[in-house]
């Protein structure tokens, strides 16, 4: 059975529940009064409370125990006390209460004077005044607006190593002392003065008219600075190889077709084209049948049965001659041995001195005799050394234009030689007369392929082929449906 509890136990009720949320209350308020009493706090905001009594009703926890301190007590008050210290030290850069008056109020007199105007001033000389001084809003959005100054950078003034240098120093004071000046004053001393009286150019409006022509594209450096200067810190230039500046090919990146080769040529231009890709066409054909023709089989180099044969009996029929052989070979060995035993008696050699001697006088005799000739055929020798003379100029001249032409071909880069391309030319019966029935040949890829293969630019190549790593495996299933 259920009703209203009697009288008294409301009043108990009603009295518990005064009892525990006045602690708390009082607590809150007590916290207040000792952060409002604080020197220096001026709330900005409203001290109107807005705390019930039914959002300061909370559980009730022991607070002997440490881990509760932070996590069921109230420091609202304490952070509001603080964050308005912060603000008013970013606003106005301290505390209010510690401003003087001065600072803070001013004595408002009416609006100011205007100032007696100035002479009128000519147009000319007038300026702005007012707006130009002032900055602009974005400018003022962007200042800093915190009147706090930043915290000391500690980190700022530790110098690393200050032990090292410190000890650097003192022994450079050492040395100064003596009169021992270091290596690098040396330098410093030694090097070229800078002419400090010449003047820098000064720069020509850009709307004169008689200002000097300037290439901004130019390669001429403007350093005229001190080259030791340049070298100690870093920025003069290496001298750049002339080997760096040369072309690998003399060719343009892109060639102009033939005349011969537009969609509506001049039929001469076009057969001079036909007639090129003729010869093109028949060069190839005379490799190819060079090559068919070093392989190909002569009839008359086949073994037949005769020469078979002739093969089977060599060496049988000849016995008699072989065995009379070595009977002559050894009597012209015999031979050979006694006249090698032989010796010159003296009339010999004196007769071969006298005819060594006699050769040489002849020789000799003939060379002085020369010698005198050549006084007379003087113009006939000069003829001749214009003529080789000119023979030599003549190679270096077709040497000189060979190795012009080289540089035009492609070099080996490669294992691989460079393959032209073929040549895209349409026969007069194909030629379309104009470009909405003109049919695309070549491939634009291939074309700037060749072309960089062609200008050394990368080796010639040949597309890499497919090699399987494991071979194929035919495998013949049975499928249900062939069960029959």
């Amino acid at each position: 059975m259920t009703g209203a509890p009697p009288p008294s136990l409301r009043h108990k009720r009603r009295r518990n529940v005064f009892l525990s949320q006045s602690p708390n209350m009082a607590a809150a308020r007590r916290l207040k009064r000792v952060a409002a009493s604080q020197p220096g706090f001026l709330n900005f905001k409203s001290s109107s409370d807005t705390s019930d009594p039914a959002s300061s009703r909370r559980k009730r926890v022991n607070k002997n125990k440490k881990k509760n301190w932070n996590k069921h007590s109230d420091i609202n008050d304490v952070d509001a006390f603080l964050e308005d210290v912060r603000h008013q030290e970013r606003t106005t850069g301290g505390l209010l209460s510690e401003k003087s008056d001065d600072s803070l109020f001013f004595l408002d007199v009416g609006p100011p004077k205007k100032a007696e105007q100035k002479v009128a001033e000519p147009v000319e000389g007038r300026k702005r005044k007012g707006k130009a001084s002032r900055p602009l809003r974005i400018d003022l959005i962007l200042q800093h607006d915190s009147l706090v100054p930043p915290p000391k950078d500690v980190l700022a003034y530790q110098q690393p190593n200050a032990k090292k240098l410190r000890r650097i120093a003192q022994k450079a004071e050492q040395l100064a002392a003596k009169g021992v000046v270091p290596r690098r004053q040396k330098q410093l001393l030694t090097r070229r003065p800078v002419n400090r009286a010449t003047k820098k150019a000064v720069t020509e409006a850009n709307n004169n008219p008689d200002r000097d022509f300037y290439d901004i594209w130019g390669q001429e450096s403007k350093d005229a600075a001190d080259p030791w200067y340049l070298q100690q810190t870093g920025k003069q230039r290496v001298k750049r190889p002339e080997k760096l500046n040369e072309k690998p090919s003399v060719l343009p990146a892109v060639e102009v077709i033939a005349p011969g080769g537009s969609y509506n040529p001049d039929f001469f231009s076009h057969q001079a084209l036909l007639l090129e890709a003729h010869e093109v066409e028949v060069k190839k054909q005379k490799e190819e049948d060079k090559i068919a023709k070093q392989l190909a089989v002569n009839r008359e180099d086949t073994a037949t049965e005769e020469t078979v044969f002739r093969e089977q009996v060599e060496g049988l029929v000849e016995e008699e001659n072989e065995e009379e052989a070595p009977n002559e070979e050894e009597e012209d060995v015999a031979v050979g041995a006694i006249s090698l035993a032989l010796k010159k008696t003296e009339r010999q050699r004196k007769k071969e001195r006298a005819d060594k001697i006699k050769e040489q006088r002849r020789l000799a005799n003939r060379r002085k005799t020369g010698q005198q000739q050549q006084l007379f055929q003087l113009r006939s020798i000069k003829a001749s050394i214009k003529q080789q003379d000119q023979k030599t100029k003549d190679r270096q001249t077709q040497r000189k234009a060979n190795q012009e032409a080289q540089k035009a071909q492609p070099r080996r880069l490669g294992k691989l030689k460079f393959q032209a391309q073929d040549m895209e030319v349409q026969l007069s019966d194909e030629l379309a007369g104009s470009l909405r029935r003109l049919k695309p040949e070549g491939s634009v890829l291939k074309d700037r392929f060749k072309s960089l293969q062609k200008r050394n630019l990368i080796e010639p190549r040949e597309r890499a082929k497919f090699k399987r790593r494991h071979k194929l495996k035919y495998v013949e299933k049975r499928a249900f449906r062939e069960i029959t």
